[in-house]
């Protein structure tokens, strides 16, 4: 439980470190230090979290103020803190609270005998990974650089791209214990006010205790109301160059330390459908892979449940099609097989997730043969349902959103069922039902899920579906 007692700083170090010590448990946790050293003939006492902080560049800071000898130090200890410690990242800090958490996120503390205030160090170093490309968001050209753990290595990774002052930073902490830092990325000039102060207010007044599943704890603080509905209301980015284009456009990017990827708010259907290649290709080359990806996202929905229509009411085929009747057995109904394999693709993407890497080629290989060959020839599955539910499987994988391609399954599992049940009647119901949880839905500003279609907006809706010439978004 975080420590509720009001304590005000004494210029006595003795109570100030007796304080501290019970308040970070010093005894009990190993990795919380605390170094009592002297500094110009008087009494000192440092506290840092090993691992967090540049041990080297601590070091030496400490040899320059141990080495000050009986120098007089100034009364004042903002003099102390511009004079005594040469290092950009210090400053002073009275509140007890706040230097327990400045201690806890890495920053090193100070406290010298005779001056009733703390002196922070902010030397932080933590621990990351390489910038490495995101394995999901690959692009096939571009930059090879995507998001870490470390919140402020992120923020850099933008602002390197974005170099005006007009690009704005915002930082601030949620939950009572994990104290988590949030940073709020947009463009002062671009982005829309009140939506903007719309969520710094729900921010502010987020009541929890911590964000234990990281992003997807803050959007469902961030976002209440209707999860039923599954279509995602934000995008995801583990790319900073897609994040900083997204700010350009006058979005907002909310970057969570400890996540490797950037909140992007607000998403419609089409901002979470775009990807990186639209725009790394010239205008009708991306316009063609914009197209494409919208097309086939459609055939995901509609493509089983409209066959499985035309095969139970052959009167409705056209005869272009007849070939796409099945022409073995059907020992198992086609929607109970279509359900099945719905369930089983599932289970092989989840089997492969926790499958150690050199067990991943021949286990798919296995899987593969046991699935395609014998499942067919068993009579469990006729090839026709096997053949286009591994086009589905596969086309699941043309966009990027995890959410969004959960979502259009939900949709398609929907229309199986109530297409078997109800047949014409029920396919119909299933197809209004997909467009009424697509149009009711809204973004987290409030628009409707299809803007710029709905409210229509022809110069936006033109560059959602189009990839157009970057001189035309200029002087638009």
């Amino acid at each position: 439980m975080e420590h509720k007692e009001v304590y005000l700083l004494s210029k006595d170090i003795n109570d100030n470190i007796k304080h501290f010590n019970s308040v970070l448990n010093t005894n009990d946790s190993f990795d919380i230090v605390h170094r009592e050293i002297e500094i110009a003939g008087k009494k000192a006492c440092l506290y840092c979290v090993e691992g967090l902080s540049k041990s080297e560049l601590m070091e030496r800071i400490l040899d320059f103020m141990m080495g000050a000898g009986n120098d007089k130090l100034p009364q004042s200890a903002d003099e102390v803190a511009k004079r005594m410690i040469p290092y950009g990242g210090a400053g002073t800090i009275k509140d007890s609270s706040d230097i327990v958490t400045n201690v806890l996120t890495g920053i090193s503390v100070l406290f010298i005998d005779g001056y009733d205030v703390a002196f922070t160090i902010d030397c932080r170093e933590y621990p990351a990974r390489g910038v490495e490309e995101p394995a999901k968001d690959r692009v096939m050209r571009g930059s090879r650089d995507g998001f870490v753990e470390t919140l402020v290595c992120n923020t850099a990774m933008i602002r390197r791209r974005i170099r005006t002052p007009d690009l704005r930073m915002e930082i601030y902490k949620v939950g009572e214990s994990s104290k988590t830092d949030i940073a709020l990325c947009y463009m002062g000039e671009r982005v829309d006010k009140a939506f903007l102060e719309d969520i710094r207010n729900r921010i502010k007044t987020m009541k929890v205790d911590a964000l234990t599943m990281n992003q997807e704890s803050f959007a469902e603080m961030l976002y209440r109301s209707r999860w039923i509905n599954p279509f995602p209301k934000f995008k995801y980015s583990e790319r900073p160059d897609a994040t900083a284009a997204c700010i350009l456009d006058g979005s907002v990017a909310v970057l969570i330390d400890n996540s490797p990827a950037a909140m992007i708010l607000p998403g419609s259907i089409f901002d979470i459908a775009e990807e990186a290649d639209d725009y790394y290709f010239p205008p009708v080359t991306g316009t063609y892979l914009r197209l494409s990806r919208i097309m086939i996202n459609i055939l995901t929905v509609f493509l089983t449940p409209t066959w499985l229509l035309l095969i139970s009411n052959p009167q409705l085929m056209p005869k272009w099609l007849e070939f796409t009747f099945i022409k073995d057995t059907v020992n198992i109904p086609v929607v109970l097989q279509f359900l099945i394999l719905e369930f089983s693709i599932d289970g092989l993407r989840l089997a492969a997730i926790n499958t150690p890497n050199m067990l991943s080629t021949p286990l798919s290989v296995m899987a593969a043969l046991i699935i395609g060959d014998f499942a067919a020839s068993s009579g469990w599955f006729n090839k026709e349902a096997m053949l286009y539910m591994a086009f589905v499987a596969i086309a699941n994988y043309v966009q990027v959103s995890f959410e969004l391609g959960y979502a259009l399954k939900f949709m398609r599992l929907i229309m199986l069922v109530l297409t078997a049940a109800f047949n014409e009647i029920g396919y119909i119901t299933g197809v209004v039902f997909v467009f009424v949880c697509i149009f009711n839905n809204k973004t987290v500003s409030g628009k409707n899920y299809l803007y710029p279609l709905i409210p229509f907006n022809k110069r936006k809706l033109i560059r959602r579906i189009f990839r157009v010439n970057i001189r035309s978004v200029n002087r638009s």
